[in-house]
């Protein structure tokens, strides 16, 4: 469904290689703020007046954004949420991120993946039982018991190419992330174009 480039465009990579960026305040009312551009490969601008691009129509934003929110929502049926923070009780951007996930996920019937991510591995995380409780719980807070969980620990790769790794080997349909893992280094925004084969949803602080 992706890689509907604007004109004068193109990506040299597959069309789950586009992938589409929307900021939203909340996830369960689709806002005026229903999106924020969206980017091709190498963070090349792809506005084109106030059109949207990423999925396989085009709408106006003044008239429609809200329209189009729901409906590239109504697509998403697998979600990913990263945790790349070491906060046992998990950050206040990781649990909006799990919140909005969960919202999401119980909207549109979507299944949920968890991906922590960490340099260093287990075993140098004495509280990690206790951050691996914390996802759960929160997760069921949100009505989600049952959720896929990956571990990605001590790899010395970088937390944006993980995901990346995932959510092309998953086929995922969203990625969930609070700007606060950009905020705090833990994700590189520069590189989310590159990596990221699907669309990102960035939740601001």
């Amino acid at each position: 469904m992706y890689g509907v480039s604007p004109p004068g465009l193109s990506s040299p990579l597959s069309p789950r290689r586009v992938p589409y960026f929307l900021e939203l305040a909340s996830a369960v009312e689709m806002p005026e703020r229903a999106g924020a551009l969206p980017l091709v490969p190498g963070n090349v601008d792809a506005r084109a007046g106030d059109t949207y691009y990423g999925f396989d129509f085009r709408a106006e934003v003044n008239e429609s954004g809200s329209a189009l929110a729901a409906d590239a929502f109504a697509q998403v049926k697998h979600v990913l949420l990263p945790v790349t923070d070491r906060n046992p009780y998990l950050s206040e951007g990781t649990r909006q991120a799990a919140a909005t996930s969960a919202s999401l996920a119980k909207k549109y019937g979507a299944n949920i993946t968890v991906v922590v991510i960490d340099d260093k591995p287990k075993e140098e995380f004495p509280e990690h039982d206790t951050q691996m409780s914390s996802i759960r719980w929160h997760l069921s807070e949100g009505g989600f018991t049952e959720f896929g969980l990956m571990e990605r620990l001590g790899e010395g790769k970088k937390p944006t190419a993980i995901i990346g790794e995932v959510a092309d080997e998953l086929e995922l349909d969203l990625v969930v992330l609070s700007m606060e893992a950009i905020h705090s280094k833990h994700v590189d925004g520069n590189l989310l174009a590159e990596f990221i084969p699907c669309p990102v949803l960035l939740l601001p602080l």
